[in-house]
């Protein structure tokens, strides 16, 4: 090599060694995988127009996340089909995202069934422990952790309020989806409550849709009352429950302010935007490496209560003052 080209590999030798010094390591942008029921395209993006998915990305901007630079969303709907839960909890798990977030039972059934490695944050769930998704809310023990939507007791609670809306001696009746693992807690809340106070329960149980019409004139024969909606399978049929409800003249009680949104008349439950906005605390340590079998499921803190107007009006019913004085939310 002549000395010409020796102090030339010098000097470009001397330009890219700072070069190659200060390049910077590419980070990496976490894939978080969202499984919701109703449209996938609720969910999608940065600004999602469902507000449960918007709060929980609310919540991991306040923790200082930017979408598409530290993190994308993986986005699966059930499109209003619970017979696709199994489907989508596979089609998500396949994606191998970092983790994933999703709501409650049967959302959360299907994912214990298509991984036990891919953490999963709860956003509200009715009973973790009776469905044999943790071991116990303080020590998780698996891949799932998150939050609850109950208390031991929000459905006594829930009983009292519609006591004051609707008093008297007749039935309660209490409508729930047979086989729904999630409405094993709130019955036997419901059913100790009921029991300590005197008051009559009526159960009614459906297996699917088509069945609730069949339900309220049970109902109505029985000389029901009011109305308690418990589980996690009613939320997909929530608006025609409101509907039914409503014309059957039966006051209603529902397990949240979604049911309310839908028709309902009132609802008494964690506030669930809050909890979407919480989940985002469990991703971020998932995220910096805690495991959710060490991270204890948290039991709500915050509730409201929120009472539908119109559908009182549609009843002829008087809310009374006293009830609506508590109220966190009022739809006119």
């Amino acid at each position: 090599m002549d000395r010409r080209a020796f102090l030339n590999g010098l000097a470009l030798g001397a330009f890219a060694l700072p070069r190659a010094t200060c390049a910077q390591p590419v980070r990496k942008v976490y894939r978080i995988g969202i499984l919701g029921f109703g449209p996938a395209s609720d969910m999608a993006g940065s600004q999602p127009p469902g507000p449960a998915t918007n709060a929980f990305l609310r919540g991991l901007r306040e923790l200082g996340y930017v979408y598409g630079e530290h993190f994308v969303t993986e986005v699966r709907g059930d499109e209003g089909r619970p017979e696709r839960h199994s489907s989508i909890a596979a089609e998500l798990v396949r994606q191998q995202v970092d983790v994933i977030v999703t709501a409650a039972s049967p959302l959360l059934a299907a994912l214990k069934q298509a991984t036990s490695t891919i953490p999963i944050v709860m956003m509200f769930a009715t009973d973790p422990v009776g469905e044999g998704l943790v071991q116990s809310l303080g020590r998780p023990g698996g891949n799932f952790t998150g939050l609850t939507d109950q208390s031991t007791e929000t459905v006594g609670k829930r009983l009292e309020l519609l006591k004051e809306v609707v008093p008297g001696a007749a039935p309660i009746a209490v409508l729930r989806v047979l086989g729904d693992r999630a409405a094993h807690l709130p019955w036997q809340a419901a059913e100790a409550a009921a029991r300590k106070r005197g008051w009559k329960l009526l159960l009614l149980e459906v297996r699917q849709a088509s069945e609730l019409e069949e339900a309220f004139r049970t109902a109505s024969s029985a000389r029901a009352g009011a109305l308690l909606v418990i589980g996690a399978l009613t939320y997909q049929h929530r608006q025609r429950i409101a509907e039914l409800a409503v014309r059957n003249r039966l006051p209603g009680m529902y397990a949240h302010r979604l049911y309310v949104e839908a028709g309902g008349l009132m609802s008494y439950s964690a506030d669930i935007y809050d909890n979407c906005r919480r989940a985002a605390v469990f991703v971020d340590k998932i995220l910096k490496g805690a495991k959710p079998a060490d991270l204890p499921v948290e039991q709500p803190t915050k509730f409201e209560l929120v009472i539908n107007l119109q559908a009182a009006k549609s009843m002829g019913l008087t809310v009374p003052q006293s009830v609506r004085s508590r109220a966190d939310v009022v739809v006119p």
